[in-house]
């Protein structure tokens, strides 16, 4: 018969249909207030050493009633009748719990264990929906400028002291370039020859007859302005998920921010710590030609520079920097035998080949480990922006005794509360460039709730309005378009809840709506083929059969431009509009499926293999 399916394209329908409906349920799902308990990257106890028993004691001390305790992906989350219970837990636990363990409040579906072991979850809600921390953060590309013009200020001056080329001068001027004074021209253009050579991306350019200017090209300038924003990106998205926050949206904004969307986050404390922390660290030789008497008198060359450790001991360093923590990609707190702290770090790739090389080239020298931090100030430099300052300090000298790899140790850390807050902030990742909070906003739930009613409201409207006129001009068929179109949204609704990455924001919503409207010009185009067969004389089941046919090839086109459309602007867009074009792509994809497989399913199941004289269309 030509209106039929094989047992497997049935079994197939159903299964996305149950499937689908299984995925889509938590949704339906009220919220509990929760706390969660997680265990900290740098504790050594297992969350299975708190028991169910004993955070049930310590609630009930305070009179505090629990609504159920459970244990699921290595946390604890305990869940309360009312937010009063969830504040007031949270002020007790935090106290008991928060050295060795993360602490934090949130609002979990209260759905049934088996969901969460299939894996199901409620839709991602963003910030305009769920409300939570806003905020704007400037990546301080001057510093960085600066710290590239100190870069190859050193460079320059060790290449050209090494190669036995004599220059009068090397300074730093305006705009981030270098001067260098020569003592003829002769001498000035071989520099300019090999410098040029070694570093292509600088601009090299004669002043007068002796002097050399260099400076950076605007195509390196963005090429470094680019990599700092991307890497400070990536570096705070690392961050924020240490401290177990999820549905995290973080995207470009501007030429030198970015933006930070935290959905349900109310307290800005925690996270603002992690984002003051810009720390890193420096490795340099000492300086051990320098006496006492020229650091009392300031006799220091213009090599070297004085800093001081953690007991405030005078340590002379070369400013030339061996190894900066950009190249650090983790850090861990441990002890040695002696129950000292240190902390072991692991290089990339490119850290681990300099220090090897360096380290073997300099065994018995000594280097320093200098710990750098740079923080606001909480004044404004004249364009308006917040002005940092670098705090320094030497947390380690150690002689070259042999070859470094790729991992080694810091030792000789005062005390486990330093170590522990050096691990932390080197596990984080260096930053690129320093940054500052510029704009915060905290953005309360009710308007999230007065946009997600309304959101739904449309929804339920526009499907019962499109049900309403294709049961008015199709009949049954129209009905089955109408089953389709609900069907349609359950998948939508269980692919948004399961593709990561998919949330759910006010111009998500717009896409919900556009392609369920969209969605039913697909049942029109196959009911129209279907008429028109019929008009011109068409048995009934071969009018079905190219009704579906011919309407086949146009719904095709017509969603497969969509979806081009919409991955085109996912990939030049940033933030809700990429879930704008995120849903309607997931939306195109479910409405051809439902329109094109699901109610030909059900068409052929009612009116296939039977004679039939008449159609309710």
């Amino acid at each position: 018969m030509i209106n039929s399916y094989p047992i497997w394209k049935y079994v197939i329908v159903f299964l996305v249909l149950i499937i689908g409906c299984i995925y889509m349920l938590p949704n339906l799902y009220q919220e509990n207030y929760a706390i969660s308990i997680v265990k900290n990257d740098l504790s050594n106890c297992n969350i299975y050493s708190i028991s169910k028993s004993n955070i049930l004691n310590i609630l009930k001390k305070e009179k505090i009633i629990s609504k159920s305790i459970f244990f699921h992906d290595d946390k604890i989350q305990i869940c309360f009748f009312s937010e009063l219970d969830q504040k007031r837990a949270y002020g007790v636990l935090f106290s008991i719990f928060s050295e060795n363990f993360s602490v934090s409040c949130l609002k979990i579906p209260d759905m049934p264990n088996w969901l969460y072991l299939i894996g199901a979850k409620p839709i991602q809600l963003g910030l305009d929906l769920k409300g939570g921390l806003y905020l704007i953060i400037r990546v301080d590309i001057q510093t960085m400028l600066n710290k590239l013009q100190d870069y190859y200020f050193n460079n320059f001056k060790s290449i050209l002291n090494e190669n036995n080329i004599f220059y009068l001068r090397l300074n730093k001027i305006n705009d981030y370039d270098l001067k260098i004074v020569f003592e003829n021209a002769d001498i000035r253009n071989k520099s300019i020859l090999y410098l040029s050579k070694i570093y292509p991306e600088l601009i090299f350019y004669t002043k007068e007859e002796c002097i050399v200017c260099i400076s950076f090209s605007k195509e390196y300038i963005h090429t470094m302005c680019e990599y700092a924003i991307q890497q400070n990106s990536n570096i705070l998205r690392h961050r924020i998920n240490q401290l177990q926050i999820t549905e995290p949206l973080i995207h470009r904004y501007g030429s030198d921010c970015i933006v930070i969307e935290l959905p349900g986050i109310q307290d800005s404390s925690k996270i603002k710590t992690i984002f003051n922390n810009a720390a890193s660290l420096e490795f340099r030789l000492v300086n051990t030609k320098i006496n006492e008497f020229q650091i009392n008198n300031n006799f220091i060359p213009e090599d070297s520079e004085i800093k001081l450790d953690s007991n405030g001991n005078i340590i002379a360093l070369y400013k030339k920097v061996i190894l900066t923590g950009d190249h650090i990609i983790g850090a861990n707190l441990n002890f040695d035998e002696y129950h000292r702290p240190r902390v072991n770090i692991l290089l990339d790739n490119l850290g681990s080949l300099i220090i090897s090389k360096f380290t073997q080239d300099n065994i018995g020298k000594v280097m320093a480990t200098l710990f750098v931090e740079y923080k606001d100030t909480g004044e404004k430099d004249k364009q308006g922006y917040s002005i940092l300052y670098r705090y320094d300090k030497v947390i380690n000298i150690a002689t070259i005794q042999s070859k470094l790899s790729h991992n080694f140790c810091i030792i000789g850390i005062n005390n486990v509360k330093e170590a522990r807050y050096l691990s932390s902030l080197l596990s984080m990742g260096s930053l690129i460039a320093p940054i500052y909070i510029e704009e915060e906003r905290v953005i309360g739930p009710t308007l999230g709730k007065k946009n997600i009613a309304q959101g739904i409201t449309a929804c339920v409207l526009g499907i019962l309005i499109s049900i309403f006129f294709m049961i008015t001009w199709y009949r049954f068929f129209g009905l089955i378009a109408g089953v389709a179109l609900i069907v349609n949204l359950i998948l939508m609704v269980s692919l948004m809840s399961l593709i990561p990455g998919v949330i759910l924001t006010m111009p998500s919503i717009a896409g919900v709506i556009l392609t369920l409207a969209v969605s039913i010009d697909s049942n029109v185009l196959i009911n129209e083929r279907i008429k028109e067969e019929i008009k011109q004389g068409k048995p009934m089941q071969y009018s079905i059969y190219v009704g579906y046919r011919k309407a086949f090839t146009s719904i095709i086109d017509a969603n497969i431009t969509t979806i081009i459309v919409s991955i085109i602007l996912y990939i030049i867009s940033t933030g809700p509009i990429q879930g704008f074009a995120m849903v309607t792509i997931i939306g195109v994809g479910t409405s051809m499926f439902t329109s094109i497989i699901g109610t030909r399913a059900f068409v052929n199941l009612i009116y296939g293999k039977r004679y039939i004289k008449k159609l309710s269309i």
